[in-house]
């Protein structure tokens, strides 16, 4: 009688031999040769162990579209990358909001039961076994993991210890670098010793070996406090390699911040914002609903207001309607009924209000906290499949979102659609904003997009005077290991296309106008370590953590 593992390699072989092209057909097979071998129903993930056990010779007659078949929770590579979240021991708040739950061992906002802080408890928080053990589980979904989106979550980023921000984020960069078949080792740093000496060069040769690596980082994003941000602190962010922000900002109304006891005033956020921008970041806003002092008109005016003044325009938005959670404050409120959170009903029309006002050139990541509603939710967002919820609603009323998440082309690629260049110009932060995107006709496929920004003064840092910057391009679709090509809008030459577009509006329209009023002569790239290969393929080259072109009519496509 054969073991279960050869029955499983068997009916990998007969998988590649059968040409199976849709998950219905999988399922139908997987059952029949369940059936015929007398063996449980074969999982996804035991299908793909198989085949990566397969001989070399073998695994190359295997049409991609099974492994895009076979592969768990596909969402996670369809936007041309996959994420991996990594969390900071815990550590003291400088803040007080009444909304924020507080749990000990557990870094402030982030409660139990969230898989990745339940994944950060299990390794000790060590920021490289995090890392390593993600790829390692991504890898075995059958995801492709050499682009890696880094987020650094927990409390508020910059107020940990610089020591402690740089050896954690040089063991992210470790936990990439590293061969897979390399052994797991790892050490820990004790946050409060105040006398640990760390080397910078240490970390910036980490990022050097990142650029080739085999898991690049292809950006790196970080939490804070919008009164947190200033010059300083940005010029420590570009040297840890980070490339978003992601702002607390919660509400724009200094009523509610001062109600919620936020300790700072929408200033901070604008100040933060335009700051964020100009060094080139993108900017990423997490805004609650449902806040004390608030209601449903000034929460729908609210998101309005986002996106039509200028001191706002996030790049992308994490809409987080107030989970309302023993451990924090604001549960007494409301045991004293002081403070009424909304029903199911309402939450539900104010986000479908919300989703109407967002711009084209803005991503909503996530629209609820991944929290587990049963144990924890006293009161507010409890829905865990909120978004799918409110997509069906918006459905049935003929309603579509504009937002760049909506709008990814996903696995819908089709290499015979014709695609078109847009660009939609907006003020944002005492600049201008230019969003260029390939896109199907009515722009309800998005295939890849570049952000431009032109800061019109003088820039704190040296090396982006007199440059226009490139803060973000990005190619979407099911993400396609490096150097190689797909079925898939990936390493099509959409982003060159789009790089050599901002090139030309830059010189044209900046640098040779009659008044030539800001003297433009060069571009810059705020680039993720993993990436700067790619921009230097382009004429770019590495000038204080910026990839720098100067732009004349030689260089010009």
């Amino acid at each position: 009688m054969k073991t279960k593992l050869t029955k499983l390699k068997l009916i990998t072989q007969e998988l590649i031999k059968n040409r199976i092209k849709s998950s219905a057909d999988l399922s139908s097979f997987k059952r029949k040769i369940a059936k015929n071998l007398n063996i449980p129903f074969p999982s996804n993930i035991k299908l793909l162990e198989a085949y990566h056990n397969l001989p070399k010779n073998e695994r190359l007659k295997l049409d991609k579209n099974l492994e895009f078949l076979l592969r768990k929770r596909k969402v996670r590579s369809l936007s041309g990358i996959v994420n991996v979240s990594v969390l900071t021991k815990p550590y003291p708040c400088p803040g007080k909001c009444i909304y924020c739950p507080s749990q000990k061992g557990i870094p402030k906002s982030y409660v139990s039961g969230e898989p990745a802080v339940e994944r950060a408890k299990r390794l000790n928080y060590s920021p490289y076994l995090q890392v390593k053990k993600r790829i390692e589980a991504l890898k075995n979904a059958g995801h492709p993991t050499d682009k890696i989106e880094l987020r650094i979550i927990g409390g508020t980023w910059s107020y940990y210890p610089h020591y402690y921000q740089n050896w954690f984020v040089k063991r992210c960069f470790q936990a990439c670098n590293k061969s897979d078949r390399s052994k797991i080792f790892n050490s820990q740093l004790p946050i409060f010793n105040k006398f640990s000496i760390f080397n910078f060069q240490t970390l910036e040769k980490e990022q050097k070996k990142n650029e080739k690596a085999k898991h690049r980082i292809i950006g790196l994003s970080i939490e804070t406090r919008p009164d947190f941000i200033n010059e300083k602190e940005i010029k420590r962010l570009r040297k840890l390699g980070a490339t978003r922000v992601e702002l607390g900002v919660q509400s724009i109304y200094d009523d509610i911040l001062k109600l919620s006891k936020r300790g700072h005033k929408v200033e901070a956020t604008i100040k933060a914002t335009k700051l964020l921008k100009n060094a080139g970041f993108k900017v990423s806003y997490q805004v609650m609903p449902n806040l004390p002092g608030s209601n449903f008109k000034r929460d729908v005016n609210m998101f309005k207001e986002l996106f039509s003044n200028p001191d706002f325009q996030p790049d992308y938005l994490k809409i987080y309607p107030l989970a309302l959670v023993k451990s924090a404050p604001l549960y007494k409120w409301y045991k004293q009924g002081k403070y009424k959170p909304y029903s199911k009903e309402q939450l539900i029309k104010l986000l479908i209000e919300i989703k109407k006002q967002i711009s084209y050139y803005c991503r909503i990541q996530r629209i609820i906290r991944d929290i587990p509603a049963g144990k924890i939710i006293e009161g507010g967002a409890k829905i865990s499949n909120l978004r799918e919820i409110v997509q069906k609603e918006m459905k049935k009323q003929g309603l579509k979102c504009k937002c760049i998440r909506c709008r990814e082309i996903k696995e819908n690629y089709d290499a015979k659609e014709k695609i078109y260049l847009f660009r939609q110009d907006y003020d944002a932060s005492k600049g201008k904003e230019i969003f260029l995107s390939y896109e199907n006709k009515n722009r309800t496929k998005l295939y890849s997009l570049l952000r431009l920004r032109v800061s019109f003064g003088e820039s704190f840092i040296s090396v982006l005077k007199n440059a226009a910057i490139i803060r973000e391009i990005h190619t979407y679709g099911q993400s396609v290991p490096i150097a190689k090509k797909q079925k898939a809008p990936q390493h099509k030459g959409l982003g060159r296309k789009l790089m050599k577009e901002a090139e030309i509006i830059v010189y044209t329209e900046f640098s040779q106008s009659a008044k030539r009023e800001f003297g433009l002569n060069k571009i810059a790239v705020i680039s993720g370590i993993g990436v700067r290969e790619y921009y230097r393929k382009l004429g770019y080259r590495l000038k204080d953590t910026y990839m720098i072109k100067t732009l004349n009519k030689k260089r010009l496509p």
